[in-house]
């Protein structure tokens, strides 16, 4: 007998390389989410609904906590005071004094904002709030605080430190990014109290703003002062040292003659100024002589009457008409007169004259270029030598004036600090009575009407959110700690094998449904059968061997369902009822039990004097017979794979009905025997370590496992998709639809 993972189309199993895809083996592809992610989903969702009543009432419980704690804390009320926030300038020296709120970036904005907001929240402030307040002997602050007021006899500085603490912890300020308006709030169990805090807080933060603007500006006008008597002194001294330097060297030049913010010197002097309007003389003139050259050496290259300025002028015009005229007159007369006749005479003469006249007035037109070009070369020979003769002075100048631009650059640098200074001081002194704050309040705080906290809504959404966490970290715990096998997917995920098919549990009785071929448990059972023409590489296993961890998992009716299926087929099929123990072959098919397997093990009959027809023929059955004293001696004996043996060759298919694997050794020796072993799993009932045990038992003999049947699967409760994808709804409506006209 050939084994199927002896043959080399063997595919193989989840445990000894084979791809284990339950696609391959009985259901479509996708069928039940090949998206990972579309897959756990859906996966998750069937676990909340087995458990649904554990997640409502972990849910119903964190709701219920939440009302109870709300219902215990003591109301709290919160006073909010809006105050708007401006830009200031802290710079003495810069160029606005006033509240306006300079140009600056978005960096320095930000930081701005968040220095205000640290000053609220500082020690300083607060000290203003109790002191303004009074807070340190009022016992209806303490009491609003929940705290009772200190002792008499408590050290001052210690009562000083619990209030500011007080203040501090209960203040909290809040300004969004889009905007200037800060939010001051102030939370205590007095609505009142509350209130009158939020406003001190934003009085005195306007107060202490003022007295930091105040003692800036006495600063700064003390400081403006000093720096202002320096630099007079200083712009006295450059000034005299630059009009001594200057009638020393004899030079005169005006004020402009440099700026400060140019490193570039500007002349102001008489020579600088002729030598820059002569030097933009003789550029001009030198454009004009190339203009003029290149004119005349254009002229001069061509022919005198193919010249476009010669012949652009009118008088040559007219000569040109007039001697055309002339030409077409002495032909004319030529054709008319012999060569010597006075008329043709008088007319080559005229033609002569007319040619002579026509080239000195094109000579004179050429003359006059040349004469434009000379005249240009002239002028600009002129004009350079005086740029050169200027040249000479203003530089012999400019080196007398180096050390007057240095002091003159001295000067007009002491002169701006001054007027800077100046400028400043008078800013100062006219805003020095100004108590302009860049603060503003926008509105004051009121005695809120409705507790802040507990708020009901805010901690049921709370209670909510953590009964989802909890409710779901309950679900998925018992989900991870429960190893029955309820879904599909526990099949591959817990048990490492293929999945070949899933039976859903019957509405009545399992044969009964099987004989309706529209019955979900029948098409089933079909979908198994065409999972199984391709369970290895070599097709359909001659010997099938089925069998399960425990006793009414489901094999026997699997069993007779598969050789039931492939009979119809036309194949000539062979159960066995291989369980000698309790034997169910013979009820189900309703043969005789009274010979079968054991007469055959214990004797050498043929094959043939113990089988038993089913079914008008569609499959033949060899039931257990008389139950024997000993199964496993029975099992383990060489006659029981001469019977395999032997069976093999005379039918097609041969379905052998294993007993359980746990506690039992005929199973594990059957499979070993079969060429392929189908693992039969009860749904909600089988126990992934129970049954990964039988699973262990039965691979100690090297069996061929082609994968697992999940039996008595109840689609509802694994989930809509399971239910819609076994055909529940759509044979529910082919039943009511029964009777009923087409």
């Amino acid at each position: 007998m050939l084994r199927a993972a002896d043959s080399p189309g063997y595919r193989g199993n989840g445990s000894d390389g084979g791809d284990g895809r339950g696609g391959s083996y009985g259901y479509p592809a996708g069928a039940f989410g090949d998206n990972p992610v579309s897959a756990n989903l859906r996966y998750a969702l069937a676990a909340l609904r087995r458990n649904i009543w554990l997640f409502v009432a972990i849910l119903g419980a964190a709701l219920a906590v939440a009302v109870i704690a709300t219902m215990l804390v003591t109301p709290r009320y919160t006073a909010a005071t809006s105050i708007q926030i401006n830009e200031q300038s802290d710079e003495v020296l810069g160029e606005e004094f006033d509240a306006r709120a300079p140009e600056s970036s978005d960096w320095d904005v930000d930081r701005f904002l968040n220095t205000q907001l640290d000053i609220l929240r500082s020690r300083a402030l607060a000290i203003r709030v109790a002191n303004a307040l009074k807070l340190y002997e009022d016992p209806r602050f303490f009491a609003a605080m929940e705290m009772a007021p200190p002792a008499a006899d408590t050290d001052a500085t210690a009562r000083r430190e619990t209030v500011i603490a007080l203040l501090r912890d209960s203040l909290s300020i809040d300004l969004p990014r889009s905007t200037r308006i800060a939010r001051v709030s102030f939370t205590s169990t007095d609505a009142e109290i509350s209130a009158r805090i939020a406003n001190a807080f934003a009085d005195e933060f306007i107060q202490a703003n003022l007295q930091r603007r105040f003692d800036s500006s006495a600063y700064a006008r003390t400081f403006v002062e000093e720096q202002l008597d320096d630099a007079r002194k200083q712009l006295e001294t450059s000034e005299q040292e630059l009009n001594a330097y200057a009638r020393q060297a004899g030079l005169i030049r005006t004020r402009d003659a440099f700026t400060v913010d140019d490193s570039r010197p500007v002349a102001g002097s008489v020579t600088a100024s002729s030598l820059l309007q002569l030097n933009q003389a003789a550029n001009a003139a030198r454009a004009d002589r190339i203009a003029a050259q290149t004119r005349w050496q254009a002229e001069s290259a061509t022919p005198l009457l193919s010249s476009r300025t010669v012949l652009a002028n009118p008088t040559v015009q007219e000569l040109m008409t007039r001697r055309a005229k002339a030409r077409s007159d002495l032909e004319a007369a030529r054709d008319r007169y012999l060569p010597d006749h006075p008329a043709v005479q008088n007319l080559q003469g005229d033609l002569s004259a007319i040619d002579a006249e026509l080239t000195a007035t094109a000579a004179q037109v050429r003359n006059s270029i040349r004469a434009e070009y000379r005249a240009a070369q002239a002028a600009e020979d002129a004009l350079q030598g005086q740029v050169s003769r200027l040249q000479g002075d203003t530089l012999r100048e400019q080196d007398r004036a180096v050390r007057y631009n240095t002091l003159a650059r001295e000067a007009d640098t002491a002169r701006s600090i001054y007027d800077g200074l100046l400028q400043r001081y008078r800013e100062l002194n006219a805003s020095a009575g100004i108590a302009a704050s860049n603060i503003a309040i926008i509105d004051r705080a009121d005695p809120p009407l409705m507790p802040s906290s507990p708020s009901l809504p805010r901690n049921l959404a709370i209670g909510l959110l953590a009964g989802l966490v909890a409710a779901l970290a309950a679900v998925y715990l018992r989900d991870r700690l429960d190893d029955a096998i309820r879904v599909p997917e526990d099949v591959e995920e817990k048990l490492g094998l293929p999945l070949l098919g899933v039976v859903p549990r019957a509405e009545g009785k399992p044969f009964e449904d099987m004989t309706n071929p529209k019955s979900p448990v029948a098409e089933a059972y079909n979908s198994l059968r065409g999972a199984l023409l391709y369970s290895t590489r070599s097709g359909l296993p001659r010997v099938l061997a089925l069998t399960s961890a425990q006793a009414g998992e489901g094999k026997t009716t699997s069993s007779h369902a598969i050789a039931s299926g492939f009979g119809r087929m036309g194949m000539k099929v062979l159960l066995i009822d291989a369980d000698l123990r309790r034997p169910a072959a013979h009820i189900a098919t309703g043969i005789p039990n009274t010979r079968g397997l054991t007469d055959l093990l214990t004797s050498a009959d043929p094959l043939e004097s113990a089988v038993a027809s089913f079914e008008d023929g569609a499959f033949d059955v060899l039931p257990s017979g008389p139950p024997p004293p000993s199964p496993s001696e029975l099992i383990t004996s060489p006659r029981m794979a001469q019977i395999l043996e032997q069976a093999s060759e005379a039918y097609d298919v041969v379905v052998v009905d294993c007993p359980p694997v746990l506690g039992l050794a005929d199973a594990p020796m059957l499979a070993a025997l079969a060429d392929g072993t189908i693992f039969v799993v009860e749904a909600e009932r089988g126990r992934s370590g129970q049954l990964r045990a039988a699973l262990r038992r039965l691979r100690t003999v090297d069996p061929v496992l082609i994968g697992a049947v999940l039996a008595k699967f109840d689609p509802e409760k694994g989930g809509n998709r399971y239910s819609a994808y076994y055909g529940y709804e759509y044979y529910r409506y082919a039943k009511d639809q029964e009777g009923q006209p087409a």
